[in-house]
């Protein structure tokens, strides 16, 4: 049986039996672990270290001289330490995963789409990584709002570490994942899926759009935070019906 990736004249290396397609799914795969693996080791090795730098902001806005924080369960010291080691060598890992990914669908793409691969996903991993450097500057602000506006002076600030490692996980990823919106909108209009002139007609759901996704995927829920993320997404909302317009206006047509 064999699997056609391209609908033009096709690579000699762009067809592919399904067991080879599996076969090399499975390849890539494993390489993408074995690098998330090496990752987390480098991780390990450096774990007080990260930690640290992941707990300035707790300390920024604790009222306590030595910013400690609350351990519940005996394991959980030891299960922080695996969870951030896992966290953080994904992170790194992130270069090789993109990497295999592109090695994954080359073969099937067009001469043209091999081109612009590169690139989108460098793109990718930048506007990732930027949104994740955004997130963890907000995050005293957003620490501040929970527990100083919302709270009162009857409670005392004492994280435990698994609960500030996951709200921090989720606080950068959710900016992270925010900042991926005019890849994803380039690649919808680039694959003929979205138009462009439809993304322009409806400007004005589009901010109505950002601001609810905005105010679920931030875990605060405060205006501030909201309004930092928002802005951001809908100038990247701009950006992506300008690029996706251009690039879908000269890609080839297919006979």
């Amino acid at each position: 049986m064999k699997l056609p990736f391209s609908k033009s004249t096709p690579d000699p290396v762009g067809e592919m039996s399904l067991v080879d397609h599996l076969t090399e799914l499975r390849t890539r795969l494993i390489r993408s672990l074995i690098a998330v693996v090496i990752g987390a080791i480098v991780v390990y090795a450096f774990n007080e270290r990260v930690f640290d730098f992941l707990s300035e902001p707790y300390c920024e806005i604790a009222d306590v001289d030595n910013c400690g924080f609350l351990v519940t369960r005996p394991l959980e010291p030891f299960s922080v330490t695996l969870t951030l080691s896992g966290y953080g060598g994904l992170i790194l890992a992130l270069p090789v995963i993109f990497y295999q990914l592109a090695r994954f669908v080359m073969p099937g793409l067009h001469s043209h789409e091999k081109k612009a691969l590169v690139p989108f996903l460098l793109v990718s991993v930048v506007l990732l990584l930027a949104g994740m450097t955004l997130g963890y500057l907000f995050l005293p602000r957003a620490l501040d709002v929970l527990t100083n506006e919302f709270g009162s002076e009857r409670f005392e600030t004492f994280f435990s570490p698994d609960e500030y490692l996951t709200f921090f996980v989720k606080m950068v990823l959710a900016f992270g994942l925010a900042f991926e919106l005019p890849v994803i909108l380039v690649f919808l209009q680039m694959a003929g899926v979205l138009q462009t002139q439809t993304l322009r007609d409806n400007r004005r759901i589009a901010v109505v759009a950002v601001v609810i996704l905005g105010a679920v995927i931030t875990p605060t829920g405060d205006p501030f935070t909201l309004l930092a993320l928002a802005i951001p997404m809908y100038v990247f909302f701009e950006i992506a019906v300008i690029i996706g317009g251009r690039l879908a206006g000269r890609k080839p047509q297919v006979v």
